[in-house]
């Protein structure tokens, strides 16, 4: 296991803090939000940072969360705003569109005694076949090359997070770019227990479509063109 020099590695236990990036979440963010409820009875926190949302997202979220934060829009940006006035000592990224099981904090909690970082498996929430296949290639793909997506509900704690700069503020790719910079001290804990994911894109713009859109994507920022263009061909 290669560990990059000059960092500290961290086994921490500790209340989480559980940052949620969101924008025009309003039809699924209560949904979203109860399962966090017990960990915030424990001490825990939950942060919504809102990125200009139109619809009631905040209005519906705020009964369900210990602070709210208007940011720019941007999921690296808004991550790393939440990050900055967490509190817990670990870092739980989890977008707004995630569906939890009741057992994933206490999860965290015991892999984190032995892991430096790690993320859930995932599931995509349509009933589509062929979205099986999909989910299935993503978790082996994310434990077998140490990289992990946001959909996958990242988390590490909160000194390693800042050794490492936070999220690289970058349109497109940043939870790449940080599993990259992660896999280099150590790699991912893989939580085989189910975060389930919207499938709205997948189904918006056709399975094959969106596969081929991703590999496109991935294989562009791996020969080095620039998160900007790349968010600009994914929109």
């Amino acid at each position: 296991m290669y560990r990059r020099a000059g960092f500290q590695l961290w086994r921490c236990t500790g209340l989480i803090s559980v940052i949620i990036p969101a924008l025009n979440e309003a039809e699924g963010i209560i949904q979203m939000l109860q399962p966090l409820q017990p960990l915030r009875k424990q001490g825990g926190e939950v942060i919504l940072v809102d990125g200009g949302s139109r619809d009631h997202t905040v209005s519906l979220a705020t009964p369900y969360v210990d602070q709210v934060i208007v940011s720019e829009a941007g999921r690296a940006k808004q991550m790393n705003r939440g990050a900055a006035v967490a509190t817990g000592t670990i870092l739980w990224f989890l977008h707004a569109d995630t569906q939890l099981p009741p057992d994933a904090a206490e999860q965290i909690e015991q892999q984190l005694q032995q892991a430096e970082w790690g993320r859930f498996n995932l599931r995509l929430s349509g009933q589509t076949p062929l979205l099986r296949v999909v989910e299935w290639m993503i978790n082996r793909r994310s434990c077998w090359s140490g990289v992990a997506t946001g959909d996958q509900g990242i988390f590490l704690s909160r000194p390693l997070f800042e050794q490492l700069g936070g999220y690289p503020e970058i349109p497109l790719m940043e939870d790449i770019a940080l599993s990259k910079q992660l896999r280099q001290i150590s790699p991912p804990c893989c939580i085989p227990t189910i975060l389930i994911t919207s499938s709205r894109r997948w189904e918006q713009r056709g399975v094959i479509p969106t596969i081929l859109l991703m590999w496109w994507l991935r294989f562009a920022y791996w020969v080095g063109v620039s998160p900007q263009r790349l968010a600009r061909w994914y929109r």
